[in-house]
C-alpha cells in the first residue's frame, strides 16, 4: 500500500494538485492501494517536502516527483495527448503566484483556450484539468474569485467540480484545517475529566481492531476516544495493534481498510503493531502459566464445556499433572489430529459468580494459514489472554475499552498478576448503539457475504465507508462521537440526530439544484406571463453562499410538476413556484380511473406574497434540456437495521435490491 502524506500548513496551491491527482486515482482504481493522510505541519518526511509519497516498495518521493510517478505507473492517469498535457502542467505553475495582477496574462490565456472547450486537453478529464483546477482552487487569491466568473474559465471550473465531486473533497478537508481539531472535545460539550490515574507518568493508549471486517460507527468511538486521550488530553502515544489471532476470519484487505478508515477519521497512530508480532512471547507465557499450575489442557467437547462453565462444574481434566498438560500443549503446537482435540484453559475458578472467571480458554488450534505468518503456527492465543499481555508488553498505561468487557476486567488483572507483568489501568466507556442498527461484525459479514448489500461501503451499512458514502463529513462524525464523551451510561442513539449534525457542515457549501420525479409528472400551463417574465435569469446556487456561483433558471409557459405536489393543490389555491414567484391554480385535470392529476392550468401572480402561501413547490421547464431519468437514477435506500432476522438467516443475493425503494 502506498501512502501520500500531506502537510496541511503548506500553501494550498502547492499541495492540492497532488491531492487531486491522488483522489482521481483512488476514485478510478480503489485497488491501487493509495491512502491519503494529513499532518498538521508545514513540511513532511525526512526531506521536508510539502507532500511525500511512500511507494509500495518503500521508496520516498516528494513534491514535483509524485505526479509524474503516478502517471507512469497508472494508465488511468495517462489520458490525453502527453505533450499537450505536459505543457499545461508547466503552465499551471503560473497560477501559484500570490498576486492576482501577476496572473492576469496566464488567466487570459486560459480563458481564450477554454472558449470552445469543456476540457483543457481533448474531450475528457486529464491531468491538465486536475492540476490547473487544483492550483486555482488551492491558491487563496483565485479560489473564491474563479467560482464567480461567468466566463469560460468559470464555466469550466464549476463543470469540473460538478462532474467530478471527489476532486473537491481534499480541498474541503484542508480548508477545514487540522484534522485533529475539527471537532475538539471542548466544543463538543462532553466532560472528559474522568480522573485517569497516573497520567503524570505518561499516557499510552491503544486501539486493537481485529482485521476481520471494516470499521463501523461503534469502532469509531473507541478509536476516537483513545486518540483523544493520547494526543489531545495528555500529548501521549497511541498504538494501533491489529488483533490478528484468528486466521480463519482475517486478511490483509481488512488491515489496509482499517488503516485507511482511521486516516479518514483524522487518527494517525504513533505506532502500528500486530498481535502476531508477539506469538513467540505469548507461547512462552502460556508454557509459564502451565508450569506454575495456573493452566491446564482440556479436551471436553464445546457444548459440554459451555454447560459445565454455566453450572459451575469442574472439568474432568482440571487436575491433570503439569507434565501431561505441557505434553498436550506441545502436541497442539504440531497441529496433529490428536493436538486439535485439545485447548488450554486458565485455572482461575470453577464457580466464580463472574462467569468470565470460570476457567476461560486461552489457547486453541487453528490450521488455517495466517495472513502474516503463514503455516508457522498451528495454535493461537485468545483475545482474553493476548490483550493483558500485550498491553503490558507494549507499554500501554491506560486501556480504554467499551463496558461490554466489564466482566473481563478481573480476568485481565488476574493474567497480569499471575504472569508477574506490569499492570495497566482500565477505563470502561459505553458502546455507541443506534436504534434499529446492526453493529455485530459477524452479522455484517454475513450480510456482505450473502450479497444482501453491494459491499462494506454500501450506504446502508453502518461502516465508516458506508456512512461516508451516504454523505457524512468527517468533521461532523468526529464532533458527534466526541460529544458522547467517555461516559459509562448506555444510550441508544437515533440516526436522526446523527444526520442533522452533519447538515450544518454540508448545508453552507452545497449548491442547490432542482429535479423532479419523472414518473407520472404533470404538465402545467402558465398564463399571464410577459416576455420579461420568461427571460432566463441567473440565480445563486446557494442563497447564503455567493462563492458557489450562479445557475441559469429558465422560465416558460409550459412547465412540469411532480405528481405528489400536483395532487396536493386545490382549485384557486395560490402557491409559490420556487425561484419564480406565486401562481394561482385555476384548473386541475384528473384521470377518473386512476385518480392521478394529468394537467394543471395556472395564472402567474408575481405580486403575491410567498410568505402567505402554504405550498412552495419545485418545477421544471418542459422544453429546456433536461437530464432524462435514464441517465440519472436516484435510489432511495431503506435503513439496513430494518432487515428482519429471518431474512438475514435465509436471504439470497437476489434479495439485495428488495431492501431499496424508489
Amino acid at each position: 500500500m502506498s501512502v501520500l502524506t500531506v502537510a496541511l500548513k503548506a500553501p494550498g496551491e502547492t499541495i492540492l494538485p497532488t491531492v487531486a491527482v491522488a483522489s482521481c486515482l483512488i476514485d478510478a482504481n480503489p485497488k491501487a492501494g493509495l491512502t491519503i493522510v494529513y499532518e498538521e505541519s508545514e513540511k513532511v518526511g525526512s526531506k521536508g517536502g510539502k507532500v511525500e509519497l511512500k511507494t509500495d516498495d518503500g521508496a520516498l518521493l516528494y513534491d514535483a516527483e509524485i505526479i509524474p510517478h503516478l502517471r507512469d505507473k497508472y494508465e488511468v492517469l495517462q489520458a490525453g495527448n502527453k505533450e499537450q498535457v505536459d505543457e499545461w502542467l508547466k503552465r499551471a505553475l503560473e497560477f501559484t503566484r500570490p498576486d492576482f495582477k501577476a496572473m492576469d496574462k496566464p488567466m487570459k490565456e486560459l480563458e481564450s483556450h477554454l472558449t470552445l472547450r469543456s476540457y483543457i486537453v481533448g474531450y475528457g478529464l486529464t491531468l491538465a484539468d486536475l492540476v490547473v483546477w487544483a492550483t486555482l482552487r488551492g491558491n487563496r487569491v483565485t479560489s473564491g474569485a474563479v467560482k464567480r466568473f461567468t466566463n469560460s474559465t468559470g464555466r469550466w471550473f464549476n463543470f469540473i467540480e460538478t462532474m467530478y465531486p471527489w476532486i473537491g473533497q481534499g480541498a474541503a478537508e484542508m480548508a477545514a484545517g487540522d484534522m485533529k481539531k475539527k471537532a475538539a472535545a471542548s466544543a463538543a460539550g462532553a466532560s472528559y475529566n474522568i480522573g485517569l490515574p497516573d497520567t503524570d507518568k505518561g499516557v499510552v493508549t491503544r486501539f486493537p481492531p481485529e482485521p476481520s471486517g471494516y470499521l463501523h460507527i461503534g469502532h469509531a468511538k473507541a478509536a476516537l476516544l483513545n486518540d483523544y486521550f493520547a494526543h489531545e488530553a495528555y500529548k501521549g502515544t497511541l498504538i494501533c495493534r491489529f488483533d490478528d489471532t484468528n486466521p480463519s476470519n482475517e486478511s490483509q484487505e481488512f488491515v489496509d481498510a482499517i488503516t485507511y478508515d482511521l486516516s479518514l477519521l483524522g487518527i494517525f497512530p504513533d505506532r502500528i503493531s500486530f498481535s502476531s508480532d508477539y506469538f513467540q512471547e505469548m507461547y512462552e507465557d502460556c508454557i509459564k502459566i502451565i508450569k506454575s499450575g495456573n493452566a491446564y489442557a482440556d479436551d471436553t467437547e464445546k457444548e459440554q464445556m459451555q454447560h459445565e462453565r454455566f453450572e459451575g462444574i469442574a472439568s474432568k481434566r482440571r487436575d491433570e499433572s503439569i507434565e501431561d498438560n505441557l505434553a498436550r500443549f506441545a502436541e497442539m503446537k504440531t497441529g496433529s489430529e490428536e493436538g486439535q482435540r485439545w485447548c488450554i484453559r486458565a485455572k482461575i475458578s470453577v464457580d466464580d459468580t463472574n462467569k468470565a472467571m470460570r476457567d476461560p480458554v486461552i489457547y486453541r488450534c487453528n490450521l488455517t494459514p495466517h495472513h502474516r505468518t503463514g503455516d508457522t503456527w498451528k495454535i493461537y492465543p485468545t483475545y482474553d489472554f493476548c490483550v493483558p499481555i500485550l498491553d503490558s508488553l507494549e507499554g500501554v498505561t491506560h486501556a480504554l475499552r467499551t463496558n461490554e468487557y466489564n466482566d473481563r476486567n478481573p480476568q485481565y488483572a488476574w493474567f497480569q498478576k499471575t504472569l508477574g507483568i506490569r499492570s495497566v489501568h482500565i477505563w470502561d466507556f459505553s458502546r455507541l448503539n443506534f436504534i434499529k442498527t446492526l453493529l455485530s461484525k459477524r452479522k455484517l459479514t454475513k450480510i456482505v457475504d450473502q450479497g444482501m448489500v453491494w459491499g462494506w461501503d454500501d450506504p446502508r451499512m453502518p461502516t465508516i465507508r458506508g456512512i461516508r458514502r451516504r454523505g457524512m463529513t468527517i468533521p461532523s462524525l468526529r464532533e458527534y462521537i466526541l460529544k458522547q464523551g467517555p461516559s459509562r451510561n448506555i444510550i441508544n442513539m437515533d440516526w436522526t440526530t446523527f444526520w442533522s449534525n452533519n447538515r450544518k457542515y454540508i448545508d453552507p457549501t452545497s449548491p442547490r439544484h432542482t429535479g423532479i420525479d419523472q414518473e407520472d409528472m404533470v404538465p402545467g400551463t402558465v398564463s399571464g406571463a410577459t416576455d420579461a417574465d420568461l427571460k432566463p435569469q441567473e440565480k445563486p446556487k446557494h442563497p447564503k453562499n455567493p462563492e458557489l456561483g450562479t445557475k441559469t433558471v429558465y422560465y416558460s409557459k409550459d412547465i412540469l410538476f411532480e405528481q405528489e405536489d400536483a395532487k396536493s393543490f386545490k382549485q384557486d389555491e395560490e402557491i409559490t413556484l420556487m425561484n419564480w414567484g406565486n401562481a394561482i391554480v385555476r384548473k386541475i385535470t384528473t384521470d377518473a380511473a386512476s385518480g392521478k392529476v394529468t394537467g394543471l392550468d395556472l395564472e402567474l401572480h408575481l405580486a403575491g406574497d410567498f410568505k402567505k402561501t402554504e405550498k412552495k413547490v419545485t418545477w421544471l421547464v418542459r422544453d429546456q434540456k433536461l437530464v432524462p431519468a435514464g441517465n440519472l437514477r436516484v435510489r432511495l435506500l431503506d435503513p439496513l437495521g430494518q432487515i428482519e432476522k429471518t431474512r438475514l438467516e435465509h436471504s439470497s443475493p437476489e434479495d439485495r435490491d428488495q431492501h431499496t425503494s424508489g
